[in-house]
């Protein structure tokens, strides 16, 4: 990293970064990335990297597919924008609706295209309030998501997460937006609860808190199939069975967050069915163009559907809508994106890497003093980092290890997240065995000077 390059000074002066320390970027200045090599990416000095993130968990297919690039050029040349408003339409969105709801098995339903995913959950809500009204029910306007969940950066999507750094500067969550437990089994589950007694104190926690808050005042229930940002965090075994019989109970919507989960991350095309979700919407970002564009879409269950015809039946229109929604070029990218991942067979392959690069990620983190727990599933995993293993008691978080041990990484060419002190490894599906060995040969090499640094008492 150059702090004084002229790329660098131009940042600074001009760019109001996301999710950055301001005062740590004036002084250290950016990461300067200015080429992508399959899973890996070069800064401006020729350093590389293997980005074992995917970007921001989006980069599926590498962050430089010529075939991407080649579509996009082609729809450029034939139709470089027309919009979804008024009953227009492009043959590159029609086809990709119907393939989306193909591949969803949201059979009946319809894709309705946005541009990002906080775009695609913000989305959600509003035809989940929208679904109720039209029911005679235009009480039902909460919404339940769950600790540590991301969802987005808008102001709805935001009241979503259970971060509170999402909601420190803005006043968030709205009023109406509520929490239930995570599931986390290595920080919530109980000791010497079984995992049947887990998942029934969370249905049952889940189900007390629709009773005080009043089941009619309830639209929805939303959540990722795998929780992402909040620390890679797969639920317990039937956790969505029984949080799916409380839903159907007391007429609550189920709204799946797919937006990391989705396109073969967690070695099934979507989430879903990874953990056994049967949600009435879906969004979708993120790996349904790799990030080669910003198009986002959701799949409408045929009640959703029909409750949007019935509210419009008097002649009215719609009144939601973006203005570079089911875009051509973004249309034509995500089509190629899907083909690809076919003709990959791209959920064979995250199992058998996956399952390659848990073994890694053991053999690397067994015998470390300060590593509490390894989970995940696909290719998604979070290492976290404990003050003492044996009873998972935390590092203080003014210490910021996985942070540390973050930019430990980065300087011997690897790039991972730290999530507090969970560490995420969410790389390109694409990967290959020697992209996981050396995955694992930097994350070993970090994890040890991280260590020396905390027994050095420099951390």
């Amino acid at each position: 990293m150059n702090a004084h390059s002229e790329i660098n000074a131009t940042d600074l002066a001009y760019h109001l970064h996301s999710q950055t320390n301001p005062q740590a970027l004036s002084r250290e200045g950016a990461y300067i990335v200015v080429k992508g090599d399959g899973a890996h990416v070069i800064d401006e000095n020729g350093k590389r990297y293997i980005d074992a993130m995917a970007g921001l968990w989006c980069a599926s297919l590498g962050f430089n597919n010529e075939r991407l690039g080649r579509a996009a050029a082609k729809q450029y040349e034939e139709l470089g924008y027309y919009h979804s408003f008024y009953g227009r339409t492009n043959p590159k969105a029609a086809a990709l609706s119907k393939k989306l709801v193909e591949l969803t098995g949201m059979s009946g339903g319809k894709t309705f295209f946005v541009t990002s995913g906080s775009e695609a959950n913000e989305t959600m809500v509003k035809l989940a309030w929208l679904y109720h009204a039209s029911r005679g029910k235009p009480t039902k306007r909460k919404v339940i998501a769950r600790d540590r969940a991301f969802h987005g950066s808008t102001i709805v999507a935001g009241s979503m997460c259970g971060l509170e750094m999402m909601h420190r500067e803005f006043g968030l969550p709205l009023p109406g937006f509520i929490h239930t437990l995570c599931p986390n089994s290595y920080r919530v589950q109980l000791p010497g609860e079984s995992e049947a007694e887990f998942v029934a104190r969370l249905a049952s926690e889940f189900e007390r808190m629709i009773l005080r808050e009043g089941p009619d005042t309830i639209a929805a229930f939303i959540a990722e199939p795998v929780i992402a940002g909040g620390g890679i965090i797969p639920p317990p075994k039937g956790y969505f069975e029984a949080v799916q019989n409380i839903l159907t109970k007391y007429d609550i919507l189920c709204l799946d967050d797919e937006v990391v989960c989705g396109f073969g991350r967690t070695g099934n095309w979507f989430g879903r069915d990874t953990v056994q979700m049967a949600p009435d919407m879906m969004s979708l970002a993120k790996g349904i163009t790799s990030s080669y564009f910003p198009l986002a879409a959701v799949v409408v269950s045929p009640k959703i559907l029909d409750a949007v015809e019935r509210y419009n039946e008097g002649g009215t229109s719609f009144g939601h809508g973006f203005t570079n929604a089911a875009h051509p070029v973004g249309a034509a990218v995500a089509a190629e994106t899907i083909a690809i991942y076919e003709e990959l067979d791209i959920v064979s392959h995250v199992r058998k890497i996956g399952a390659r690069l848990h073994q890694v990620l053991t053999d690397v983190t067994k015998d470390s003093p300060i590593v509490g727990n390894l989970r995940g599933v696909g290719l998604m995993y979070g290492v976290e980092l404990v003050e003492d293993p044996s009873t998972g008691s935390p590092f203080a978080p003014a210490r910021q290890v996985g942070a540390r041990l973050a930019a430990s990484a980065y300087e011997n060419g690897l790039v991972v997240r730290a999530m507090r002190d969970t560490v995420g490894f969410c790389p390109p599906l694409i990967i290959d065995e020697g992209d996981v060995e050396e995955i694992g040969s930097k994350m070993k090499k970090a994890l040890q000077e991280t260590e020396k640094a905390i027994q050095a008492k420099s951390i």
